[in-house]
C-alpha cells in the first residue's frame, strides 16, 4: 500500500498558536483532505552546539519549545478519527524499552491501533548525557529498546537476554492485538540493515537519500531480511517529497508530482512532505492540502 504521510513541526512558534491548537487544526485538516499520516519528531534536550546536525540549518534555538511527540500524538489522537500517528523519529533508547512499550501501547490502544513508531539513535550526545547513558553506544541500547518492545508487546510473560539487559517472568498489558509498526531510520550501514531486518517493518533512509540510494538500501535490507525468513515484500520505505514551485511561487503540482513519481519508482511506498515545504503560513499549507493529496492520487492509480 503507498501512503501519503505530512510531517507536523512539534517544536518552535510556527505551531504554537492557542497553545498548540494550531498544530491540532494542521493535523485535523490532513486528516480531512486525505493524508494517511501525520508524523512529529523528537528531541528530549537541546545543547547549545549543534553542529553535529549535518543536514541543513538547525530550525530552532537551544531554549525554543521542543514538544514531547508521544504525549503530542496522544492530544492528536482524541482530536482526530482515521489519519495514522506517527514518530519521525523517537529517539528509543533515552526512555528505555520497557517505558517505551507500555507508553506506545498506551497510544495505539486509545487511538484505535493508529500508531506507527518511527525510531532512531538521534545524533546529539548532549541527550545521553542528560539521561545517564553513553551515547557512544547508542545503537546497541536502541537495539535493546527494540528487542524489549518487541518481546513485551508479543509475550505474556517476556524474557530479554542481551549482553547489556535481562529479565523473565515479566508481563505488560496492554499489548498491541496487530502490532505497531517499527520504521527504523539510518544509513545503510551493517548495524542499521540489521536493525530493520530485525525489528522493522519499515525503513526511514536519512535525510538528502537520493532516488539511487532507496534502490540500493531496499536491495540490501531485503536480502537481509530474506535471510532472517522475512519476506522483503513487506519492508515499507519513506522516500522526502521535493515541493517545486512555480516563478509565482505557486506549488508546481506536475513538477512536484513528477518526484513522487519517481520515488515510487525506486521503492518508496511511502511519501513525505513536510508541512514547511507546502507552504510556511500553516494557514496556506492547509488550503493546499486537498490539491497535493488530489494529485497524489492520480500518481497512485
Amino acid at each position: 500500500m503507498t501512503t501519503f504521510s505530512l510531517n507536523v513541526p512539534n517544536f518552535g512558534t510556527t505551531l504554537a498558536e492557542n497553545s498548540y491548537g494550531k498544530l491540532v487544526q494542521v493535523c485535523q485538516s490532513a486528516e480531512a483532505a486525505g493524508f494517511d499520516r501525520v508524523l512529529v519528531t523528537d528531541h528530549v534536550v537541546m545543547g547549545s552546539d549543534n553542529s553535529a546536525y549535518t543536514w541543513s540549518a538547525f530550525p530552532t534555538e537551544p531554549d525554543a519549545n521542543w514538544l514531547e511527540p508521544l504525549t503530542v500524538l496522544a492530544f492528536v489522537a482524541g482530536q482526530t478519527k482515521t489519519i495514522r500517528l506517527g514518530t519521525g523519529i523517537v529517539i528509543a533508547a533515552l526512555r528505555g524499552g520497557a517505558v517505551l512499550a507500555k507508553t506506545a501501547a498506551t497510544l495505539d490502544l486509545l487511538s484505535g491501533g493508529r500508531l506507527d513508531l518511527g525510531v532512531g539513535t538521534g545524533w546529539q550526545e548532549r541527550e545521553y548525557d542528560a539521561v545517564g547513558m553513553d551515547f557512544g553506544k547508542r545503537g546497541p541500547l536502541l537495539d535493546d529498546a527494540l528487542a524489549v518492545c518487541r518481546a513485551l508487546w508479543s509475550s505474556a510473560p517476556a524474557s530479554i537476554d542481551t549482553p547489556r539487559l535481562k529479565f523473565d517472568d515479566v508481563y505488560c498489558a496492554p499489548r498491541p492485538s496487530a502490532g505497531i509498526p517499527i520504521w527504523v531510520s539510518g544509513s545503510l550501514s551493517k548495524s542499521v540493515v540489521r536493525r530493520v531486518a530485525t525489528w522493522g517493518d519499515g525503513w526511514i533512509p536519512i535525510m538528502g537519500a537520493a532516488d539511487d540510494d532507496l534502490r540500493e538500501g531496499i536491495d540490501v535490507i531485503g536480502k537481509a531480511m530474506a535471510e532472517l525468513g522475512r519476506d522483503p515484500a513487506d519492508l515499507q520505505v519513506r522516500g522526502r517529497l521535493t515541493v517545486v514551485r512555480g516563478t509565482d511561487g505557486s506549488i508546481d503540482l506536475p513538477a512536484t508530482m513528477l518526484g513522487a513519481e519517481q520515488l515510487l519508482e525506486s521503492g518508496a511506498t511511502d511519501v513525505l512532505v513536510a508541512l514547511a515545504a507546502v507552504d510556511p503560513d500553516p494557514d496556506a499549507a492547509m488550503e493546499e492540502f486537498g490539491e497535493l493529496v488530489s494529485a497524489f492520487a492520480t500518481v497512485t492509480r
